[in-house]
């Protein structure tokens, strides 16, 4: 007795099967992607002392920059808690102490 095969039907499986394994691989990048860009945005902001940004009990910022004492105030805080390394902060020193002279 003769069996037909079926190659486009089981094609058509294999095929939809890997759509949908390569539609979820790419929905999970893009979320990770997504909480990578967000978490570098959140370590910006407090590196560059914004941390009350988007509060809105917070007091707007002036037009004028903070002096200079505050913004090494601000540096020394940060370090202080951890939240920069002794490199980051020797930089961001280093970028600020040059923008002053």
């Amino acid at each position: 007795m003769y069996v037909r095969r079926r190659p486009l039907l089981r094609a058509a499986v294999v095929g939809g099967g890997a759509y949908v394994a390569g539609k979820r691989s790419a929905q999970r990048s893009a979320a990770a992607q997504q909480q990578e860009t967000e978490q570098d945005q959140r370590i910006s902001d407090l590196e560059h002392g914004e941390a009350d940004r988007g509060k809105p009990d917070a007091v707007p910022r002036q037009a004028a920059s903070p002096a200079m004492t505050d913004q090494l105030g601000r540096l020394s805080d940060l370090h202080a808690s951890g939240a920069l390394t002794d490199e980051e902060f020797a930089s961001a020193k280093a970028r600020l102490l040059g923008s002053a002279s």
